[in-house]
């Protein structure tokens, strides 16, 4: 009996041929998003306190997977108040090789970025849905999420009038586990 396990075992865990036509459907009762690229920003999971650069809360966030593991849900609430509480969606889309975000907030303000991971860090970018007001130029955003040694994670945002030659920092933060 012994042998037919191991050998069960084995088959298990042999890789599968990417022309093998039964490689693109997962097995029954396994999630669609169950490969590495859909883990890609797990590390981003779990309940943080939010400080910024000098070092004060300025929120918290709860990071949890959703919807079979397919979508990475964010609920961000801000320390001045629910007028800047928001929420963002966040997949790696297998149509496209890139991770997508949708933010909302309680202003009514969206963002759509796109990415991926660069050098261990998470990487996403997008436009303003409208020119700037006083330039009529596009804002471009770039935002980072680098995990750390210790468990934190850095959150990076970056801004640019000009079509991406400077950037200007809008947000450089630190998700931490409530009590480290």
């Amino acid at each position: 009996m012994r042998p037919v396990l191991l050998l069960m075992a084995l088959l298990m865990t042999t890789p599968v041929s990417a022309d093998d036509p039964q490689a693109a459907a997962p097995a029954p009762g396994a999630s669609a998003c169950s490969g590495a690229e859909h883990r890609q920003f797990d590390f981003w999971l779990g309940e943080w306190e939010v400080f910024g650069k000098a070092g004060k809360l300025v929120g918290r966030s709860r990071i949890e997977a959703i919807l079979h593991g397919c979508v990475i849900a964010e609920h961000w609430s801000s320390g001045s108040g629910g007028s800047n509480d928001g929420k963002s969606f966040n997949l790696y889309n297998g149509q496209t090789g890139r991770w997508e975000q949708f933010w909302v907030d309680a202003q009514g303000n969206r963002l759509l970025l796109s990415g991926g991971l660069v050098g261990g860090r998470m990487v996403l970018a997008g436009e303003q849905a409208k020119p700037d007001a006083e330039t009529g130029l596009v804002q471009h955003e770039r935002i980072s999420w680098t995990p750390n040694a210790d468990g934190s994670v850095r959150q990076l945002w970056e801004s640019s009038k000009d079509a991406g030659k400077t950037w200007t920092i809008v947000f450089d933060g630190s998700y931490r586990r409530p009590g480290n």
